[in-house]
């Protein structure tokens, strides 16, 4: 990078008052002005309903076709640039461990450990912890309703990597996302966390376009790395299949997720890995319109930045 960036003076889109962080998890930069470092993307694996599974209850999977699924998205992230990271979903303690496991096995990307308990997320920390994997793992996801033994196994393992999530039942709205994560921090600060991620909820259309306001005002307070899971808008669209038909249904995933990254995210949860065909090549042209007007003011991209890549 030429000299030192400077946030007002290096595009006209984006003004932010705060110096812009970029964060290193597991060899993934996040972070940044918009344009600098390509928009991570994470995709989802061992999801409820997955076709993977065998059984889902006991976690028996089919290994070459998950291996396949994760191997899928690390092709396409290497065709655009754009890192890569894995949510994986363990619905108990064993199955975490089990799908941690795995997915480590098979490739060095960070690894979102998504649980529906504190229980199974925390095994899968103690996992990680025993292995070696504590560096490489992001707890997905720390709430303001978070449990105790939560935040002592937090501070037990050393972990640094958390999603802080802008969940604020008593206050859905923008601000609300905004006083959830400043709570947050708050926590995460006192226990070793600083390497957060701010994801900044999104629930349904309308949680779309708070989400994306709360991330730029966060970005604008706090400089810190923030995203959304901004599939989410279209899997709760009830009306789009019954509307529109199946066919639109990949496309409003991809333009949720643009949005998403052409106000400023840094990282996407585009929803099951699969969908990495779909997601992977708009991302990659927003953040090749953007790393442009860096380059125009003769800052240098990194050579494997999507604007060298999808041409």
């Amino acid at each position: 990078m030429k000299g030192n960036i400077k946030e007002k003076e290096v595009h006209d889109l984006f003004e932010y008052k705060s110096k812009q962080q970029t964060i290193n998890i597991g060899g993934v930069k996040v972070g940044g002005i918009p344009g600098q470092n390509p928009t991570v993307l994470v995709g989802t694996i061992f999801y409820h309903g997955h076709k993977i599974f065998r059984d889902e209850k006991t976690g028996d999977f089919d290994r070459k076709q998950a291996e396949e699924v994760i191997n899928g998205q690390e092709e396409i992230s290497d065709k655009t640039g754009n890192p890569c990271m894995l949510d994986v979903v363990g619905a108990t303690p064993d199955t975490m461990k089990k799908f941690v496991e795995f997915t480590a096995s098979v490739t060095d990307a960070p690894i979102l450990m998504d649980g529906p308990t504190p229980d199974a997320k925390i095994a899968g920390l103690e996992y990680a912890s025993e292995v070696g994997l504590i560096d490489r793992v992001v707890y997905n996801s720390l709430i303001l309703e978070y449990k105790q033994e939560e935040i002592e196994k937090i501070k037990e393992t050393g972990l640094r990597n958390a999603l802080l999530l802008a969940y604020n039942p008593k206050e859905f709205t923008t601000t609300g996302r905004i006083k959830a994560i400043k709570k947050l921090l708050e926590v995460t600060r006192e226990v070793g966390i600083d390497r957060p991620l701010l994801d900044t909820c999104v629930l349904d259309i309308p949680g779309l376009g708070m989400a994306c306001r709360a991330s730029f005002e966060l970005k604008n307070e706090f400089g810190l790395p923030v995203g959304c899971g901004a599939h989410n808008a279209v899997s709760l669209w009830k009306g789009l299949k019954t509307k529109f038909g199946k066919q639109a249904v990949k496309p409003a995933v991809a333009s949720a997720c643009v949005i998403a990254a052409a106000v400023g995210a840094d990282f996407v949860l585009y929803g099951p890995a699969e969908d990495a065909g779909y997601v992977f090549p708009v991302i990659a042209m927003t953040d090749a319109a953007y790393g442009y007007l860096l380059f125009e003011k003769k800052v240098a991209l990194d050579r494997k930045h999507p604007l060298y890549r999808i041409a």
